[in-house]
């Protein structure tokens, strides 16, 4: 794609916005991203995302009593435990994926004094 092309496309968007180009993902004004559950997901895949995630990275921030324990529930866990893989893993795509059940976002998912990283 020609560079003039890049920049063309990339001006149709608000600043908020990412785009997908040659494998990379292109975040306007340098956004800070974090990775997410598709809301889609089933209930099966929420819990598989976590316990990998959780067995590749440190979750206590999940555990009862911790900022993040609460709401209870497979969505907000999972989401939690993928957005620790994905930062720990240098913010690539790729480490969003969780079979296509997870998605990187730019609006900061944090809530309370749950913050994400």
């Amino acid at each position: 794609m020609k560079s003039q092309t890049k920049s063309t496309l990339i001006s149709l968007f608000p600043p908020f916005l990412m785009t997908y180009a040659g494998g990379n993902l292109i975040m306007a004004n340098g956004q800070k991203t974090w990775c997410v559950a598709k809301p889609s997901s089933d209930q099966a895949t929420l819990l598989a995302n976590l316990n990998y995630a959780c067995s590749q990275v440190d979750c206590r921030i999940l555990q009862k009593g911790c900022p993040c324990s609460y709401p209870d529930n497979l969505m907000n866990h999972a989401s939690i435990a993928m957005n620790l893989y994905y930062q720990s893993r240098g913010k690539n795509h790729w480490n969003c994926d969780f079979r296509a059940s997870g998605i990187v976002v730019v609006t900061d998912p944090s809530y309370g004094n749950c913050i994400y990283a």
